[in-house]
């Protein structure tokens, strides 16, 4: 599997903008980052496990891998509803999933296309479908076109590793802006240690 592309140089620069993200990267060491090669089962794989934690997330994933291998929208376009749903998720999402498995086979939404487009563009294309949020939208930015930018805002757990780097008890949208533009860009590259830094923070 393709990993995000990065190293020294971009390490330094986020090292030397802020000086305790530079402590966490040194602690930490290189983290590895695995980009999907598949789009749509990718972008499945997000809606499925939107809002839920990350050991439910993981068996979700495990048991579409096991039902559908890899999930193309031909596979799920026809399935009923309730057939989806049995790999353990909600209703709406079944058929968020249905409706997107729709909009790509009727050309709505091209979504090898959208690896062409800049950032914002693909957020606007992936979040005119019904069931795709700004974070949806995001990972499918990190992790399956793995552009380097993308600091998620309605990821709790990117939000929690910022809020202990810094010992703040909360974080309000200005503030986390401040902090986009610090590690631009690459807010990517900050995401994966404020991640890792929330998964040891209890």
């Amino acid at each position: 599997m393709p990993v995000l592309e990065y190293g020294e140089r971009e390490l330094f620069f986020l090292s030397r903008k802020d000086k305790k993200l530079g402590k966490l990267i040194e602690n930490t060491g290189y983290l590895k980052c695995e980009v999907s090669e598949d789009l749509f089962d990718s972008l499945v794989g997000y809606i499925a496990t939107q809002q839920i934690s990350n050991r439910a997330a993981e068996t979700v994933r495990m048991r579409i891998t096991q039902k559908f291998g890899i999930v193309t929208p031909e596979k799920t376009a026809f399935l009923p509803d309730e057939e989806i749903k049995s790999v353990g998720i909600s209703m709406k999402k079944a058929q968020y999933i249905k409706g997107l498995s729709e909009a790509v086979l009727s050309g709505a939404l091209d979504i090898e296309g959208l690896a062409d487009l800049p950032d914002k563009d693909v957020a606007s294309r992936l979040t005119s479908i019904k069931g795709i949020g700004d974070w949806t939208a995001e990972m499918f930015l990190i992790f399956s076109l793995g552009r380097m930018n993308i600091l998620s805002y309605k990821d709790f757990a990117i939000r929690k590793g910022m809020m202990s780097l810094y010992g703040l008890k909360d974080i309000e949208r200005g503030t986390f802006e401040k902090y986009r533009k610090r590690y631009s860009p690459y807010g990517t590259i900050a995401s994966l240690y404020l991640w890792h830094l929330s998964e040891n923070v209890h």
